[in-house]
């Protein structure tokens, strides 16, 4: 065979490989942050305790510029972050994280890193995080909490075995949380990677 036909093989079969390339899809910004400078007193208001000023990470900033939008958005996000959900904080971590690193959302991936360590996952079960519940070493839970994530991402349903195992431990509003907690993460991914949200700096990114 000569060269550019080997070429030409070698690129069609490099396009049948799934890209595992940035999480960031974009290099910039595709919606700007709203300033601080710029914040109204109900903007304040809205973003309530997740509100820091100049320190106000930018998914809140981005939020702002849609100000009806965010009103209605930010009671969910911080009933799924608070302590109102009925998920443990390490559970409701590792769904975070693995629906962070199945949307290829190196935004949230890298915010929720230091909040999965407070909630007690280890630097080494942060990282098998992103390679799923196949990796090894997670107990039965885990690995069948990190399935249930896998399979709401794939197929927006859990399979009837996963679920018998999820009941297991779980009660009816935990497995409401769970599924919402993914389904949160989910629609987030979608508009931190639209819009281009960028990382601040020091924000690590999902594991390649």
């Amino acid at each position: 065979m000569t060269k550019p036909r080997y070429l030409v093989l070698a690129l069609c079969l490099f396009a049948l490989v799934p890209f595992q390339g940035s999480a960031q899809r974009t290099s910039a910004a595709r919606i700007q942050p709203l300033a601080t400078s710029q914040w109204t007193a109900d903007d304040r208001t809205i973003l309530s305790s997740m509100e820091r000023g100049d320190q106000t990470i930018d998914v809140f900033k981005t939020c702002l510029r849609h100000t009806e939008l965010c009103r209605n958005w930010m009671p969910f996000t911080r009933y799924i972050l608070g302590t109102t959900s009925t998920l443990p904080p390490r559970d409701r971590e590792l769904l975070i994280l693995r629906t962070s690193a199945l949307s290829r959302a190196d935004y949230d991936w890298g915010h929720h890193v230091p909040a999965a360590k407070r909630a007690g996952l280890t630097d080494d079960e942060i990282a098998r995080t992103a390679k799923g519940p196949e990796a090894g070493g997670w107990s039965a839970f885990d690995a069948t909490l990190l399935r249930a994530a896998d399979e709401l991402h794939r197929d927006q349903f859990i399979t009837d075995t996963t679920w018998t195992a999820l009941a297991k431990t779980y009660n009816e509003r935990q497995l409401m949380d769970a599924i919402f907690t993914v389904g949160q993460y989910t629609m987030v991914s979608m508009f931190l990677n639209s819009a281009g949200v960028q990382r601040e700096p020091g924000v690590v990114g999902v594991p390649k």
